[in-house]
C-alpha cells in the first residue's frame, strides 16, 4: 500500500489539524513530539505528514508531492492552484478586509487612482478588478501593511483581520469586507482518482467529526 502524504502548514494550523486527524483515527504521535523533523509517518494507516510553510502547501499538493493539504483559504486564493477544495474545516477563522482611516468610510468609490497596499496582491486584484470593477494601483508589501496609510504610501490596505486590535492601535478601521477565511482541506486532482477510496473515507470521517462539534 502506498503512503498518502498530507502537507500541513507549520504552526497553530498544524496543531489544530493534528488534533482533528487523531480524532479521525490516524496515528499522529510522531507529529506531537518536539523535534526538528519535517516528515512523520503513521505506519499502521500508511499516511505520511510533512510540515511546510503555509504559502507552500498549495504548491506541494498541486505538483503531487502531497496528496492532501490543510491550509488557510487566504493562501489558496493567493496561490490560485488547481486543487479540489473538499472541506471547510471551520477553524483558523478570520476575514480579509479593506481597511484605512475612519474618514474614508463611505467614500472609497469616489477616490480616483486609489493605491492599495497589501501582502495579498492576487486577492486584492480579484476583488478590485472582478468584484468592484475598479481600477486601482496595488502595492506589494511584505511587512506591516498598517503603516502604509499612516505614512501616505497608500490610501487603504487589504489584509487579514482577526480581532481588529492591530488596526485600532494604528488608527485604522475596516472599510469593506472582502471574504471570510478559514482552514480548508484540499486534494491533488490525480490523487483523487488514484486514492479516492482512502481519501474519501478520511473526508467522510472528518465531516462526521465536524458535524458533531
Amino acid at each position: 500500500m502506498e503512503y498518502i502524504t498530507v502537507a500541513l502548514a507549520k504552526g497553530r494550523l498544524a496543531e489544530m489539524t493534528t488534533d482533528l486527524l487523531e480524532k479521525a483515527g490516524l496515528d499522529v504521535h510522531e507529529l506531537r513530539e518536539k523535534s526538528r523533523k519535517l516528515v512523520f509517518t503513521d505506519e499502521k494507516n500508511k499516511f505520511k505528514f510533512i510540515l511546510v510553510k503555509a504559502s507552500d502547501v498549495p504548491t506541494y499538493v498541486e505538483y503531487g508531492a502531497a496528496d492532501i493539504g490543510v491550509v488557510g483559504k487566504d493562501t489558496l486564493l493567493e496561490a490560485g492552484k488547481d486543487l479540489y477544495e473538499m472541506i471547510n474545516l471551520g477553524f483558523g477563522t478570520c476575514r480579509m478586509a479593506v481597511a484605512g482611516p475612519k474618514e474614508l468610510e463611505g467614500k472609497l468609490d469616489s477616490i480616483h487612482n486609489m493605491r492599495v497596499a497589501t501582502k495579498y496582491t492576487e486577492i486584492a486584484k480579484n476583488y478590485y478588478h472582478l468584484v468592484k470593477k475598479q481600477s486601482v494601483e496595488i502595492i506589494k508589501l511584505h511587512g506591516s501593511v498598517e503603516l502604509a496609510p499612516i505614512v501616505g504610501l497608500s490610501e487603504v490596505i487589504v489584509d487579514i483581520v482577526e480581532s481588529g486590535k492591530t488596526l485600532k492601535e494604528n488608527g485604522l478601521v475596516v472599510l469593506e469586507e472582502v471574504c471570510d477565511l478559514s482552514a480548508r482541506f484540499v486534494v491533488n486532482r490525480v490523487s483523487m482518482k488514484m486514492e479516492s477510496k482512502r481519501i474519501l473515507a478520511l473526508v467522510a470521517k472528518i465531516k462526521e467529526l465536524l458535524a458533531k462539534e
